[in-house]
């Protein structure tokens, strides 16, 4: 588990979803830190969304969703380390606390493994391995995008280039007005 998540920051699993019980454990992760919080919550919600308009089957979008929700995890352990959180260090040392968060609330096996592979993979835009590693790539793209308040050049260039999926084309000149 995840040096600064406790036991009592869990909530309780009686009737509660895996993935509402997941994004619960994520904030308490995030404690003080309003801006990754609402980070990956909104590219959780864009990703299910995505998902779901994309017609992923019930399993894909449950991992898909897990894999949105701890996205970023490396990023603290990053800042702490090196003293910044690029790409290339997320996906290097967030796979690890993944897996420990998961593993903690009673993921299945399967599903850490491949969580893990999108974790390591995130930021990974030229060797993309199935529609739930595509869909996080748009759907963290599109929240960067306007957290970055990135210029039209880039985000018409990552329309060209990164996007694929109808829906996440379609979010992205819907909400960049292209």
């Amino acid at each position: 588990m995840p040096e600064n998540l406790m036991p009592e920051d869990l909530l309780p699993e009686k009737n509660i979803p895996d993935i509402a019980q997941l994004l619960g454990a994520m904030i308490s992760y995030y404690k003080g830190d309003p801006r990754r919080i609402h980070h990956f919550i909104k590219v959780h919600d864009l990703a299910r969304t995505i998902g779901i308009l994309e017609g992923l089957d019930d399993n894909e979008l449950y991992v898909l969703e897990a894999a949105a929700a701890v996205h970023d995890i490396g990023i603290h352990i990053c800042e702490l380390k090196y003293g910044r959180c690029d790409g290339q260090l997320q996906e290097e040392e967030g796979p690890e606390l993944a897996r420990d968060m998961l593993t903690a609330l009673g993921f299945d096996q399967e599903v850490i493994l491949r969580v893990c592979w999108l974790v390591a993979h995130h930021h990974s835009y030229h060797s993309i391995d199935g529609w739930d590693h595509q869909i996080l790539i748009e759907a963290d793209m599109l929240v960067n995008l306007y957290e970055d308040s990135a210029s039209h050049e880039k985000i018409e260039s990552a329309l060209e280039n990164i996007f694929i999926s109808q829906t996440g084309k379609l979010f992205l000149r819907k909400m960049f007005d292209l």
